[in-house]
This record gives structure tokens, sequence and C-alpha cells, in this order.
């Protein structure tokens, strides 16, 4: 991803939305050089705080419990003091675009993008739009913006999540995005710890490393809570 990509994971309650931007936000804070900011409407931010950690060390919290100042000071070297909690009680236009003209970020995070106060429509779902509009442009003038949304009803208990499972769309959601992450979960307990990811639209310009062929994958995927990582199935 670039400067310019916006783009949204959406996925229904509990199958490990914070998890995954735990998992990748932590990767992906080794290769920038300047602050991730992470706007955070769901979770408490301690909560987060501790997940991100749990994700860059692949430790348990009972580790984390027991070498607290270890942990933290080896969080900080790996992912280089870069993610940046924003410590806001509502995430609102003028405070997101204050923080990205006082951090310059490499990465903007939001979990959940709809909650974003700020805009007014007619309709939910053109309010909608009119906020991932705004993403889109916040994009083009920071940084890369990834954001997270609920999957409607119609996601519960499947694995493949397409575009008409994003909640409250329509179209307006979809449009403005450059790639979209559906991911899937079944109540089957012998899969409750795979989940499913679907790219379901890909816009993309890719790199020398990319896979032509995985524009469009569909991923079966391990999710491990207790260390806040999501892995590959070897």
């Amino acid at each position: 991803i670039r400067k310019g990509d916006f783009g949204f994971i959406f996925k229904r309650p509990e199958t490990g939305g914070p998890t995954f931007l735990a998992s990748e936000v932590t990767y992906l804070a080794e290769q920038v050089d300047r602050p991730i900011l992470w706007f955070n409407n769901e979770e408490q931010n301690e909560k987060v705080v501790l997940l991100c950690m749990q994700s860059a060390l692949g430790c348990t919290l009972r580790v984390l419990d027991s070498s607290r100042v270890e942990s933290g000071l080896e969080y900080a070297r790996k992912t280089k003091g870069r993610i940046l909690i924003a410590d806001i009680d509502t995430c609102d236009v003028h405070t997101i675009n204050r923080y990205c003209d006082n951090f310059n970020p490499s990465l903007v995070v939001i979990d959940q993008i709809d909650k974003i106060i700020g805009f007014k429509n007619d309709r939910k779902d053109l309010e909608y739009g009119d906020i991932y509009r705004w993403c889109r442009e916040l994009a083009k003038k920071y940084c890369p913006v990834i954001g997270v949304c609920q999957a409607s009803a119609s996601a519960e208990n499947r694995m493949w999540l397409s575009m008409e499972d994003i909640a409250e769309s329509k179209t307006s959601k979809a449009a403005e995005a450059d790639w979209i992450l559906g991911i899937g979960a079944v109540d089957d307990p012998g899969k409750k710890n795979l989940r499913y990811f679907n790219i379901c639209k890909n816009k993309l310009l890719g790199g020398p490393d990319s896979d032509p062929s995985m524009r469009h994958a569909r991923l079966t995927v391990l999710i491990k809570p207790e260390i806040g990582r999501f892995e590959d199935i070897k």
C-alpha cells in the first residue's frame, strides 16, 4: 500500500478485527520511518496497546504481566515507538486531521470507520459514503488509510464474504475503496480458530514482488488470539 491508497476490512463482531490490525500494524511498524496513527472507536486504548505488545512479541498476557518492564523495552525496540494510539474519547474529522497535521503519519488506521463524527446526510448509506470519500482524501494528502467496518447479518456463519455483506452500504462504501478484505468465520467448533479472507476488491498497483494470481485471492488463515496474531496455515 502507498500514499493515496484507501481500503477497509469488514467482518462480523468478535471475529478478530483488532487482532488482525495488531498483527499487521506491528509488522508494518518495522518497515516505516514515520508514526503509524491508530484511531480507536471500539476497544479501550489500554487493551489495544496490550494487544499490540502481544502481537509484536508473540507472547501471552501472562508472559507480559510477568516481565512488564522487559516486554515494554522489547516492544519499543521492535516497533521503534512508531505505533501511536490516539488518546481521544471520540473520533471526529477535525481531531483526526489535527493528529495527521501534527505527526505526518506513514499509515492511518481507523477502527471503527463508520463511527467517525462530523458527517450528516438524509440516508445512512450516503452519510457513510461521505465518510469514506473523506478517508480517500485523507489517504491522498498524508498516507495509506486502513479502516474497519462491520459486515451485515447476511455474513453470519459464512466463510467467504462478498461486497454485498458490507453493512449499511449499497454501493457508497465499496465505490470509494482501492481494496476491500472480508473476514469470514463459521460456528463449527473444529474451525473456531480459522478465518477466511476474501479480497473482494483490489485496485492496488502492486510491485515487483506481487503475485498477480493473488489479486482476488481467497485464503484460509489461523487466528491466535492468545498472542494477538494471524498466521498462515502451513
